[in-house]
């Protein structure tokens, strides 16, 4: 689902809202999620997972195009975990 489908499903679900406020508030939550990962604090809700920030060491890597070896520099990913609310929805038979 991409980001616009979800404003769409959200203004059919809640037609008493303008679709203009759905995606405002849509792009405040992610925003929001964003900045606080960009501060490195972690970000659960509750039922759905939770999204923190993980730091991956420099190593050598490979150039899959010409197999030399290439320096990669340390970095920082985001990263998500799912609750276990949402884990049980997805393995119900």
């Amino acid at each position: 689902m991409t980001k616009s489908e979800l404003i769409q499903r959200l203004s059919e679900r809640y037609p008493d809202l303008y679709q203009r406020d759905v995606e405002r508030i849509v792009s405040t939550i992610f925003d929001e999620i964003g900045e606080a990962l960009a501060r490195g604090d972690r970000v659960e809700l509750r039922g759905f997972g939770a999204f923190s920030v993980k730091r991956r060491d420099a190593r050598v890597g490979r150039n899959p195009r010409t197999g030399a070896s290439v320096q990669v520099t340390e970095k920082y990913v985001p990263f998500f975990k799912t609750g276990k609310q949402l884990r049980e929805r997805l393995n119900t038979d």
